[in-house]
């Protein structure tokens, strides 16, 4: 394999470890902030380096119709596109199919949608989801499946949890041999048997990891954690497990619990876009009128731009205005927030402490009045 884990070390079910992938080591639990479409909303890949980002997630479905695979493996693949010389993985599109589902027809051999750009007839299968991903170049690249939405009637629930069984099986067949690493994900909603059934199944399969997907879709925390106890529980204790989707800080702190090893989200700089910054004390809003005469940091123990070189009445001030540096600024201590929070449990996890940083996580939140936190 490209890509391999090693682990270090256990702490529970926690564990650390060290990722290796084609474009560096990667320290593990870890966050990945989302490019969508090769960018990460307002941030240079040099804000991304200087806030410790390990990794990014890009979306295969999106450059496949803009610029399009083949063009950015002419101009050298998606690193060199991007600017970007750490790992990269590529999700196929089946969140896509999940949120533009009123575009979407799916069947056996795939999905036949129309393009949310051009209203443009596109047919998008297995094998071809895996064909855009080795065309790019990343580091991982994921098989195509579907996300059922939340809540869904048990028979459609098992229909796409086989199917995407089904469409895994394909992709391991043009993938195999090839240098781009490919993870199964594991499907099955809240329904724990299927959940269990479909890790079974797919780990039994050679895939370099293995991702949780149709998480984070609307159910309660209170389904979604026996759910990811259900699909961690018969995988391959060797093989990365990456937690799609899910990137708020008692999220992480509960899946890194699990035994998680990777994360993505576009939480960060969704927040930070709209003047929301993630602190021990739940989220803050930087438009809030309090903060006008705030002469100190953000957060004195944060190391990011955000915190280093401004008040935080400064950062209040650009929210405000919204001004692009207030977004730009927000987005940075968000990203960093989340890469601090899981070098901590790291730590934690390396020096045999991890339940006592996960119940000092958890107190700091349930210290706080809910309304911190919408």
């Amino acid at each position: 394999m490209t890509v391999r884990l090693e682990i270090l070390a256990h702490d529970g079910t926690a564990r650390a470890g060290l990722l290796h992938t084609p474009h560096g080591t990667i320290a593990t639990p870890a966050f990945f902030p989302v490019a969508t479409q090769a960018t990460v909303k307002a941030l240079t890949i040099r804000d991304l380096e200087g806030v410790s980002a390990p990794g990014l997630l890009a979306n295969a479905f999106h450059l496949w119709q803009r610029p399009g695979h083949v063009a950015v493996q002419g101009l050298g693949g998606l690193h060199r596109f991007m600017g970007w010389n750490r790992p990269i993985v590529t999700d196929s599109g089946g969140f896509q199919v999940f949120s533009l589902a009123d575009l979407a027809d799916i069947d056996e051999d795939g999905v036949q949608f129309r393009s949310h750009l051009d209203g443009s007839a596109r047919h998008l299968t297995p094998e071809l989801a895996i064909e855009i991903q080795q065309t790019l170049g990343s580091d991982v690249a994921m098989v195509l499946d579907i996300c059922a939405a939340y809540p869904c009637p048990s028979g459609e629930l098992r229909a796409a949890a086989e199917q995407t069984q089904r469409w895994a099986e394909r992709s391991l067949r043009v993938a195999r041999d090839e240098p781009t690493d490919l993870f199964g994900i594991i499907q099955g909603g809240v329904d724990l048997g299927l959940r269990s059934w479909c890790a079974t199944e797919l780990g039994q399969m050679p895939f370099g990891g293995f991702g949780i997907g149709g998480l984070s879709v609307g159910e309660p925390r209170s389904e979604t954690w026996p759910a990811l106890e259900a699909a961690l529980g018969p995988l391959p204790a060797d093989r990365t497990r990456y937690l799609m989707g899910v990137g708020a800080p008692d999220d992480l702190v509960e899946g890194i619990a699990r035994g998680v090893d990777l994360f993505d989200c576009v939480l960060p700089t969704r927040l930070g876009r709209h003047g929301s910054v993630l602190t021990r004390a739940g989220k803050l809003n930087l438009r809030s009128r309090t903060l006008a005469s705030a002469a100190g940091p953000l957060d004195p123990a944060c190391d990011c731009l955000a915190c280093t070189g401004f008040p935080l009445a400064f950062l209040h001030y650009l929210a405000r205005l919204g001004d692009p540096l207030g977004m730009r600024l927000a987005s940075l201590h968000n990203i960093r927030f989340l890469t601090r929070l899981v070098e901590e449990a790291r730590g934690a996890i390396l020096k045999g402490q991890f339940a006592e940083f996960r119940e000092s996580q958890l107190a700091d939140d349930r210290t706080h009045h809910p309304s911190d936190h919408q």
